[in-house]
């Protein structure tokens, strides 16, 4: 999942001004108390999108001078009233309580989720970690989700919406990500965000660190005192502890030119500078055409993120090109997933987990109800 880069920091706020409505209830329970409000973007799209209300199941697409639903003219924004007999909406597939909005947009139309704090961070939960695993990870998620989407809404505050539904935010499942465990474990956390001198913190996850996690300055060229490298043990339970990726020299010459690196087939290849933590920050790469100094984030974006899953690898020559090695999967920022597992599994609470991914911060309780 990717995270965002820190883009200045807040300092003491009072957040009661974010918006509030009554909500239907998340879960099974019934509730009307008022809650903050999230705005999820589930779709951006210059085509159609099905959506399922209380009035059916209709198509919307975007058209000159407004939005067509089943075809007829609705102006440039709708909004179903009537939620679907299971209680919400659905858009493509995808379930989701709360409420809808279609708006048109220069590129076509943007369909954004209304929905209450708690109910976000249910339809998250499950999508971000596995449901199976320890109740005291599933919380300390759930505190990190909640933290997270708090910190983006005071941030996005004036923008059409405040989060994504895909891995540029937070991966949002919405009702159907709402398994009993993860239920269980928002609202055992109900209201908890973690806050660095009163305020949310950019509560940024990966899933594995290889056995240790990056700064923020390291990734983003940001320092924030609760974003620090800090070691991680007993990650071996995660598929990610130990990768490989082999490369031939003409696919890597091939691969990089898109990114604007044209040195033809590589022939050498190496890691010239390496961060606090650890992890490779710029290469040298040689080849037919000539020699350039890369990113390494450059490399995963070549490549693609589920071939360099992390920017923490070795780089060996192999017969036809290079084999590279690597440890843990994702930025390295913030909380490790499978790090706060095996804390876990070990006997430490939720609590313990967040004070030691996030140093420095503070556990806060009862936003904003």
């Amino acid at each position: 999942m990717k995270r965002r880069a820190p883009s200045g920091r807040f300092g003491p706020v009072f957040l009661g001004w974010l918006a509030v409505a009554a909500l239907p209830a998340w879960g099974d329970e019934v509730s009307q108390r008022a809650e903050a409000i999230v705005r999820v973007q589930l779709v951006e799209t210059g085509s159609a999108v099905r959506v399922v209300h209380g009035g059916g199941v209709v198509k919307v697409k975007p058209a000159r001078g407004g939005i067509l639903v089943d075809g007829k003219r609705v102006g440039d924004v709708w909004r179903p009233a009537r939620p679907a007999a299971f209680g919400g909406f659905a858009v493509d597939g995808r379930r989701v309580r709360g409420r809808l909005e279609v708006r048109r947009t220069a590129g076509g139309i943007s369909v954004v989720n209304r929905v209450g704090l708690e109910a976000y961070v249910a339809g998250t939960l499950g999508r971000e970690v596995y449901p199976s695993w320890h109740p005291e990870t599933l919380k300390a998620q759930a505190v990190v989700t909640r933290t997270y989407v708090l910190y983006e809404m005071m941030r996005n505050a004036t923008q059409s919406f405040d989060v994504g539904a895909g891995t540029g935010s937070q991966v949002y499942g919405g009702l159907d990500a709402e398994t009993p465990s993860v239920l269980k474990a928002a609202r055992a956390t109900r209201g908890q965000y973690l806050a660095y001198r009163s305020a949310p913190i950019l509560a940024v996850f990966h899933s594995a660190s290889g056995g240790r996690t990056a700064a923020s300055d390291e990734v983003w060229g940001e320092s924030l005192p609760y974003l620090v490298s800090v070691e991680v043990e007993n990650e071996e339970d995660s598929p990610d502890t130990y990768w490989r990726a082999s490369v031939s020299g003409t696919t890597l010459g091939r691969a990089l030119a898109p990114v604007g690196v044209e040195v033809g087939a590589v022939r050498e290849f190496r890691v010239i500078e390496r961060s606090a933590s650890g992890r490779a920050v710029r290469l040298q790469v040689r080849g037919k055409k000539g020699s350039e100094v890369i990113e390494a984030r450059a490399l995963r974006t070549a490549l693609g993120a589920s071939v360099i899953r992390s920017t923490l690898f070795e780089i060996k020559p192999s017969e036809d090109g290079f084999i590279i090695v690597g440890s843990g999967h994702g930025h390295g920022v913030g909380m490790s997933q499978w790090g706060a597992q095996a804390m876990a599994q070990g006997g430490a609470r939720y609590r313990k987990i967040l004070s030691s991914f996030y140093p420095g911060t503070r556990l806060m309780e009862g936003f904003a109800q």
